[in-house]
């Protein structure tokens, strides 16, 4: 089973580079109810899509640079970057791991 990491502001585009593939990120903090709800769903998705794509987590308590880079508002936000360089998709609020999975069109990576 896939590992989800921790990043921060000082390592996340170097993390982002060096995952070589798809990662999606999950903007929380501890004190965040919803913020609890997700993060078995997003163990799913590291799960189902090992190595398929990455998993991380940003605590924005205590990165508040990348909270101010992405315009994050609301938490849990769970932000898609396909590693293609274009702005990432994005989901505000709990959803479940089949809602991101069709959101931001896993399903299509683990067939390719």
């Amino acid at each position: 089973m896939s590992e989800i990491k921790h990043t921060t502001d000082a390592t996340f585009d170097q993390d982002l580079a060096a995952a070589g593939r798809p990662v999606i990120v999950d903007f929380w903090a501890p004190w965040c109810g919803p913020c609890k709800l997700v993060a078995p769903e997003l163990e799913k998705l590291a799960a189902r899509y090992d190595g398929v794509v990455e998993v991380v987590k940003v605590n924005v308590d205590e990165n508040p640079a990348l909270q101010r880079r992405y315009n994050i508002m609301s938490i849990p936000t769970i932000a898609y970057f396909k590693g293609d360089g274009a702005q990432p998709m994005g989901a505000v609020g709990f959803r479940t791991a089949e809602q991101l999975e069709q959101q931001f069109g896993l399903k299509t990576l683990a067939s390719a």
